[in-house]
């Protein structure tokens, strides 16, 4: 690296570490869910949502994607799913959750309905748009969007 190079860098890593914090220093990679059967989880990705698989080591972990969104699936025994120091168990399931742009989501609804997934909801309207949570075999909570045009 030469002499220009070198400041050029130092600059960079100056604006970084300056200001906002931790902006700069952080790429958002994905998304981890907890699952209790990755393979199951794999197949569930894949098959009815069109995701790429990228990554796994049975029975612990695997890794799909969709464009930039990486899911990182973790079962019993993968790191990203071990208690935390004060007992508490990371599990399936809860409200927060991954959020997907679909066209034409009646139809969709209608060709994963008859797929036999898990609906949370109806397809609700509002003013961004249309949307509806499936789950995944594990009670991961999937959301599918339609914006408003």
């Amino acid at each position: 690296m030469n002499q220009t190079e070198k400041k050029s860098a130092a600059k960079a890593h100056e604006t970084r570490s300056s200001g906002s914090g931790l902006q700069g220093f952080i790429d958002l990679w994905g998304v981890r869910y907890q699952v209790k059967d990755v393979s199951r989880s794999v197949a569930f990705y894949t098959e009815q949502l069109g995701f790429k698989l990228d990554h796994q080591k049975l029975p612990a972990f695997a890794q799909v994607s969709i464009g930039n969104l990486k899911l990182i699936l973790s079962g019993p025994g993968a790191s990203g799913s071990r208690p935390m120091p004060d007992g508490r168990r990371q599990e399936p399931g809860g409200w927060n959750r991954v959020v997907l742009q679909v066209e034409d989501l009646p139809a969709r609804i209608e060709a994963l309905k008859k797929a036999g997934l898990r609906f949370r909801n109806e397809m609700e309207v509002g003013p961004g748009g249309r949307q509806v949570q499936i789950e995944d075999p594990h009670g991961n909570p999937v959301e599918l969007f339609e914006p408003a045009r």
